[in-house]
């Protein structure tokens, strides 16, 4: 693991395999951290140089209260200026959820940069304006129930929700590693994370995904149907786009089956 300050922010990273010939870079959802990745990055071959980054408010990066250092505009400018630092210039962007959205945003601002981009369960935003209004809203009573309640009380809730159903059926193990990933974040870094790079606040870049010139594909859980929903209509706005659906999973394929998505995540970058 290591830090580097980045506009006074200190930002975490892992990397496996530095001497790797291709360099794969993992963006987690919220909730989550470089930790989410272990598994993953344990079934990817060694000349692949993989890197994780705990986005801002997440995991050991910094939490700042400034609202300003959470907007996607901002989240992305990061990233890229951490990329320059690492020297990465032709590499593979991997996103998971809310990661996957901050991954489509950097492939639409730095297209040239990348030479593949993996989408996980992602969406690229809300087109409706009444509807990103109500998002907006929703995620905003989040935050302020993680700030008032703390992160345990807000977890505890969080893991229930139906978009995790199916993470019920996971080993008691693994629930609890991921309940401890999830309990060891910052309240105010989650709580400012809905409040500026929620899906509703996001700039949406539905416009952009027919022009997405690098290889992409996007993965979804077959018991997952919104976000399947989502991938195909990304599918018929951009006929390039692989979309495969992982059988007997729900939306965190990374974390439901890992073996079968490092599967693809090889398959996608050798092609």
């Amino acid at each position: 693991m290591a830090f580097i300050e980045i506009n006074n922010i200190n930002v975490h990273y892992e990397c496996w395999n530095e001497r790797g010939h291709e360099t794969i870079v993992l963006l987690h959802g919220f909730t989550g951290s470089t930790k989410t990745w272990h598994e993953v990055a344990a079934l990817l071959p060694t000349t692949y140089r993989i890197i994780a980054v705990d986005l801002i408010g997440h995991g050991r990066t910094d939490s700042p209260e400034d609202l300003t250092y959470y907007t996607m505009e901002y989240q992305v400018k990061l990233l890229h200026e951490l990329f320059e630092v690492l020297q990465l210039t032709q590499f593979h962007l991997i996103g998971y959820s809310m990661g996957g959205r901050v991954a489509l945003s950097y492939a639409v601002c730095y297209p040239e940069e990348l030479v593949s981009l993996i989408l996980e369960s992602a969406t690229p935003g809300i087109k409706d304006e009444q509807l990103r209004v109500e998002r907006q809203q929703s995620d905003y009573t989040l935050a302020r129930k993680i700030v008032q309640e703390g992160v345990k009380a807000f977890i505890s809730f969080w893991e229930n929700i139906p978009l995790f159903a199916t993470q019920k059926q996971l080993p008691a193990e693994k629930q609890a590693k991921l309940r401890n990933e999830r309990q060891n974040q910052q309240a105010i870094g989650l709580a400012n994370s809905l409040r500026m790079m929620g899906t509703g606040k996001m700039p949406e870049v539905w416009d952009h995904v027919a022009t997405l010139p690098m290889q992409t594909t996007v993965i979804t859980g077959e018991l997952d149907t919104k976000f399947i929903n989502i991938a195909n209509a990304m599918q018929r706005e951009n006929k390039r786009i692989h979309h495969i659906i992982v059988p007997s999973v729900g939306h965190a394929i990374h974390v439901e089956n890992s073996q079968k998505f490092a599967t693809i995540v090889k398959e996608a970058i050798s092609n």
